[in-house]
């Protein structure tokens, strides 16, 4: 066979073979349909413990069962998948509308997580029996062969209420993102009803029947104006609140009680909101905290704050909104498959795609009943009329010689071959026209239907069947009585599985923080050698003197609102508040200099830091390493950008030395690395703007760099170790800037 070879741009192949995966990805795996509300896994493992006859009155089945069945005959893509799947559908805290019932660990609402599925067990709840399974057998749906063709198993469950809004749902696809709120099922039904009783309502209607979403986990919801537009478009942000109450306590004093959570705040994020919470208190942002403890049982969510004696219990629950995780916003994007692709939704349409979808299913499972019931009706009238030839019927029978004969005598009146005991018998049995059904109904007819009483009951239930063949007639037939027998089953949904509203749905002002003067009072600020920093009471230092000056480079008297001019070596300033240090015990780790402003410690090293307010009526001396030298006024730094140019470099220049300098009469030493030093008048070094170079202090050789200055106004008995030679800086000739200076010999 002669090799055809296929020339074609391989971005071309890459490109369809890209979409054609992501699209197999939105469809088949991350999507809900719009019509049922479930993901494929989760259709999956319903319908696979609906095979296996795990109903919610059954014994329950190991979850390893039920995964490894799913994973065999209709899921293929690993059991970690099928499990969190089966996990979620068992969380009340999570569904609107639990489908699966779980015994054994399921995690929680704190994130603990489920035990391993060889140790738990699972059935389906009555409402997933009845609401998705229960008419499978009426051919309501369709049904397609599984990924290896053994199998069939359904395209989609026929769910009879939008479980989309009930349940809600969340999925990563390729490109896309669906995030949609469960909503009250009572509520849900009310807008399904008014719908279709009244063909088409306005929005403000809908959105007075499903005012908001209904989180399982409770809350408040508090942009109600914004959601009629986020409903409109199937796009927006809900701001959601914990509900939080205030119990009084003996002495006077208050506690604040969250009873409720918002719903992102699920999982490891109470933790992190307990810990945000703690961190308030510790940095004194919130003093009014004097404890924190989580008392949430099987009960319901019990977070409680012991508050100190007076306080501003309104304050400090806004600060608690804006600070922490207890207002939070749940991003909506009403994202599902319709009509075999993704679509992003409103909640009319997701309302009339499901009423859609109702009505296909409710003429589906009518014509199904209606077929049944007129079969069922044939066989009845056979019945009936072969009792009342039963003698003849006998005689047929008794005269054959092979059942054929008997079919073909009562079908066609074929009477060849049969022995009659009269020709009348055989006139009559010529003109029996039965249908096949109704032939092998007589065939199969036992002797005890021929009893008086068993032959009023056919009669009855014949007249039964008829009657059900008018009604199902009727409700194909009519759109009002098929719209009457929906309506009915939705009311009937709601009264047996509805509840209350959790959520409440308001308008509330941003929370606004009033601002305190913090209480101000020394501490003493240190940084390790490897640029951590902390903040410590002075009382706390004293006690620690000796270790904190021999394990630290920084030590820093201030207040606790002092703010901290950070200098590094390429010439910029940070500002760092000492209030944002972390304030704690002398052997705290601290935190990392660079986390806590601009400062990156890959890119510059700290050359100097200082108190802004400890540089009044001082001047700031910038020394590089190229030997350049100016003074500049500490008023050039007063600004409130929390990281500017401090000084202007040359090429391959870096600050040296930052030293602080009072009035003009003192003097400074410049020392290089080759030993060399000047000593010059203050005086002689021009105040310079922070963003000039500078003027050159002492003229290097090659390959020399300066290495320390010395401010003997500060220090006036400084020395320097040149080679093995100690040279008192006081003693040496003042010299002239830009020149050399000295090496001791």
């Amino acid at each position: 066979m002669e090799e055809k070879i296929i020339r074609t741009e391989y971005s071309e192949i890459m490109q369809k073979s890209y979409i054609d995966y992501a699209m197999s990805v939105i469809v088949s795996r991350a999507l809900p349909d719009v019509r049922d509300g479930l993901k494929p896994v989760q259709r999956r493992t319903l319908y696979d413990m609906h095979e296996l006859g795990i109903r919610h009155d059954k014994p329950y089945r190991k979850s390893a069962r039920i995964v490894g069945d799913t994973m065999g005959k209709y899921h293929p893509h690993g059991d970690s998948s099928i499990y969190g799947a089966l996990v979620v559908l068992t969380q009340d805290f999570k569904m609107g509308v639990p489908l699966v019932d779980g015994h054994g660990n399921f995690g929680s609402i704190e994130g603990d997580g489920a035990a391993a599925m060889r140790y738990t067990e699972a059935r389906l709840e009555k409402i997933t029996e009845d609401m998705f399974l229960a008419d499978l057998d009426k051919d309501v749906v369709d049904f397609g062969p599984n990924f290896d063709e053994t199998e069939k198993e359904p395209l989609v469950l026929p769910a009879r209420f939008p479980n989309l809004l009930v349940n809600g749902s969340e999925g990563i696809a390729v490109g896309m993102v669906t995030s949609i709120p469960p909503h009250n099922l009572g509520e849900v039904i009310d807008a399904v009803v008014a719908m279709i009783e009244k063909g088409d309502i306005s929005d403000e209607e809908l959105f007075t029947l499903i005012p908001g979403p209904d989180f399982p986990t409770g809350g408040i919801v508090t942009n109600k104006d914004e959601l009629a537009q986020i409903y409109q478009t199937g796009t927006g942000k809900i701001r959601v609140r914990g509900r939080v109450e205030t119990e009084e306590v003996k002495g006077g004093k208050t506690r604040l009680v969250i009873t409720e959570i918002p719903y992102t705040m699920l999982g490891a994020n109470i933790g992190k909101f307990m810990s945000d919470i703690a961190a308030l208190a510790e940095s004194r942002q919130a003093p009014d905290i004097t404890d924190i403890s989580n008392q949430s049982s099987k009960d319901g969510i019990r977070i409680v704050l012991e508050l100190r004696k007076g306080a501003d219990v309104e304050n400090l629950k806004n600060l608690l909104y804006k600070k922490t995780r207890l207002e939070d916003t749940f991003g909506v994007n009403m994202l599902a498959v319709a009509d075999g692709k993704p679509e992003t939704l409103s909640l009319r349409s997701v309302l009339e795609h499901h009423i859609d979808f109702q009505f296909e299913v409710a003429t589906r499972k009518y014509r199904t009943l209606l077929e049944r019931e007129r079969k069922k009706s044939e066989v009845q009238e056979g019945l009936i009329r072969a009792v009342d030839v039963i003698d003849l019927i006998i005689e047929i029978l008794r005269g054959s010689r092979s059942q054929k004969q008997v079919r073909d005598c009562l079908i066609r009146g074929i009477t060849d071959d049969i022995k009659f005991k009269t020709e009348k018998s055989r006139r009559l049995a010529a003109k029996l026209r039965f249908t096949e059904v109704q032939a092998d109904a007589i065939l199969e007819m036992r002797l005890a239907k021929l009893i008086g009483l068993e032959m009023e009951a056919l009669i009855k239930e014949h007249e039964e069947t008829l009657k059900k063949i008018d009604r199902y007639q009727d409700i194909l037939d009519n759109y009002s009585s098929m719209a009457a027998v929906i309506v009915r089953d939705l009311k009937q949904i709601k009264k047996e599985f509805g509840r209350p509203r959790r959520t409440g749905i308001e308008n509330a002002a941003q929370a606004v923080i009033r601002e305190e003067e913090p209480e101000d009072f020394p501490v003493v600020v240190l940084m390790d050698r490897f640029g951590y920093v902390r903040a410590v009471d002075e009382t706390v230092f004293e006690r620690n003197r000796e270790a904190a000056e021999s394990e630290c480079r920084l030590i820093l008297h201030c207040m606790n609102s002092s703010v901290l001019c950070v200098y590094t070596d390429v010439g910029r300033q940070h500002l760092l508040k000492v209030s944002a240090i972390p304030f704690g015990k002398f052997r705290d780790k601290g935190t990392p200099v660079d986390n806590l402003c601009n400062y990156d410690s890959a890119q510059e090293s700290i050359v100097a830091i200082f108190r802004s307010d400890a540089l009044e009526g001082q001047v700031l001396l910038f020394a590089t390493k190229m030997g350049f030298v100016k003074r500049v006024e500490p008023s050039e730094f007063a600004l409130t950008r929390k990281t500017i140019a401090a000084a202007k470099l040359q090429d391959g220049d870096k600050v040296l030395s930052i030293l602080p300098l009072s009035g003009e009469e003192g003097q400074v030493v410049l020392e290089t690395k080759n030993g060399y030093l000047l000593k010059l008048s203050v005086a002689d070094i021009p105040v310079k703007k922070k963003t000039a170079v500078g003027v050159q202090g002492i003229r290097l050789t090659s390959g020399d760099a300066l290495s320390a200055v010395y401010d003997l106004a500060a220090d006036p008995g400084a020395c320097a170790t040149v080679g093995a030679k100690t040279v008192e800086l006081a003693k040496l000739r003042t010299g002239s800037r830009a020149t050399r200076g000295s090496r001791p010999k």
